[in-house]
């Protein structure tokens, strides 16, 4: 083809005009990559948003600090209080958002390697608590993290969850107790007694101690004999959780002093509740177990979920009761500034029935979110329990799982039965955002397949939708 001024001129132009489409292309390209880029970003910030943040103190770094400070002090008693090394696996959750840091893999290896330890998330269904937990085939002591870094709080929480798991393996957990007794004005009177009888004990030594010990034993007596159906019960409570608090203070102290100054202070919260039904065997076990280790008790011989350990402490100071406790009572009670206690008795008194207005107006009479319980697991603090007689429990701070899903109660209260059938929470100021709702002071995420049905009076009920 002959080139001529038209052809050249046509040429350029059609190069022209592919340089035009090639950079509107490249443009179109680039624009759509930032777009990618802008719409991940979105993702990424609202994915952010949406997850609870975690605690800024913690760390892999730090999980694995913890987990050779357990192990120093596992070693260091190395079987000589129970008969085997407590340690074994161990699980910290970081409440925020979830996060596991353990010290072993499960069985399943659902938790990765990180940094020399094992991390993963706790599924949303599991409660956060203290205690023994199956995860991915394997047993762990799990320990909620605190807010704060507190050394004491981490090793002795640590070391109740060891040692629960140690009573599982070795047959000394419990079937179920109760003790709605002590709730009764005259078991709460030998209760407290009791306890400034062995208080007195703990901090004093030779004939002067063992004269408050067997104060302590006749006033526990006394009540046993007012409530001889619940013994058993009393017994289980304080071998499962009393023998735990003693055993965490023991191991995580730095001698007797320490050790001593840290139970009377438990002492003193507990002694503060409105109700001891669920929180007195936490220390009154620990109590009874420091006795015994003064005489240096061998806990190994201990082989059943309800030892009694006030007839331990008989044997051991070699103490006569007489065959009718209550005979002696009450004159031994004139030592224990009985008056006193009577006077604190008839003030909780008032303080309940004005509470008990309260609780009648919140969760009676005022809308409220009543969830129905199939099979919960609970968490709370023994110092979070108000007991209320025919209304149920209040509970000040509490953490529920169940087959609808799991709720956070941080302020406010939960109600609920005697028979643990029903919880009830405030419905003020109830928002929700699809199976997220949350009030005044908690907070409920519901399982698939789960409702909040609204009563037209501004209450909820919890319920399962009838397509599942």
């Amino acid at each position: 083809m002959q080139n001529t001024p038209q052809t050249s001129l046509l040429t350029a132009q059609v190069i022209l005009a592919f340089t035009d489409i090639f950079f509107l292309l490249l443009w179109c390209t680039e624009m759509n990559r930032m777009k990618k880029l802008i719409l991940i970003a979105i993702v990424t910030l609202i994915s952010s948003c949406n997850r609870e943040k975690g605690l800024s103190w913690f760390s892999t770094g730090k999980a694995e600090e913890y987990f050779r400070l357990t192990e120093e002090i596992c070693n260091k008693d190395n079987g000589n209080l129970w008969g085997e090394n407590l340690c074994g696996p161990i699980m910290y959750v970081d409440n925020g958002n979830r996060e596991i840091y353990a010290n072993v893999a499960d069985r399943e290896n659902n938790l990765k390697a990180k940094d020399g330890i094992f991390t993963g998330v706790l599924p949303k269904e599991r409660i956060i608590t203290n205690n023994v937990i199956d995860f991915g085939g394997t047993k762990y002591a799990m320990v909620p993290l605190p807010g704060e870094e507190d050394s004491y709080r981490i090793l002795s929480r640590t070391f109740r969850s060891l040692f629960h798991c140690f009573q599982e393996r070795n047959g000394l957990r419990p079937s179920a107790f109760s003790a709605r007794h002590l709730n009764d004005r005259n078991a709460r009177l030998y209760l407290k007694l009791e306890w400034k009888a062995l208080t007195y004990a703990i901090k004093t030594s030779g004939e002067t101690r063992n004269q408050a010990v067997r104060d302590a034993l006749v006033f526990r007596g006394a009540r046993r004999e007012l409530f001889p159906e619940a013994i058993e019960d009393e017994n289980k409570f304080e071998s499962y959780e009393g023998l735990t608090t003693f055993t965490y203070i023991k191991l995580c102290t730095s001698g007797p002093e320490e050790m001593k100054q840290r139970i009377l202070e438990y002492l003193d919260r507990i002694y503060q509740n409105r109700s001891y039904a669920w929180g007195y065997g936490f220390v009154h076990g620990a109590l009874y177990a420091t006795l015994l280790d003064e005489k240096g008790f061998d806990f190994k011989q201990i082989k059943q979920p309800d030892y009694d350990l006030g007839k331990a402490t008989l044997d051991a100071y070699g103490i006569t009761l007489p065959a009718v406790c209550r005979d002696v009572a009450g004159s031994l009670a004139m030592s224990y500034d009985i008056q006193a206690i009577r006077l604190e008795e008839s003030e909780r008194l008032e303080q309940i029935n004005e509470h008990m207005r309260h609780i009648v107006n919140t969760f009676l009479e005022k809308p409220v979110v009543v969830i129905n319980m199939e099979s919960p697991n609970f968490s709370f603090e023994p110092e979070d329990i108000n007991f209320l007689d025919t209304l149920g429990t209040l509970y000040n701070r509490l953490r529920v799982s169940d087959n609808w899903g799991r709720l956070a109660v941080d302020d406010g209260g939960a109600l609920i039965t005697n028979d643990l059938s029903t919880l009830r929470i405030s419905a003020r100021n109830v928002m929700t955002e699809r199976n997220h709702i949350s009030g005044d002071g908690w907070n409920l995420v519901l399982n698939d397949g789960w409702q909040a049905a609204g009563d037209g009076k501004g209450g909820y009920t919890v319920s399962k939708k009838k397509d599942y």
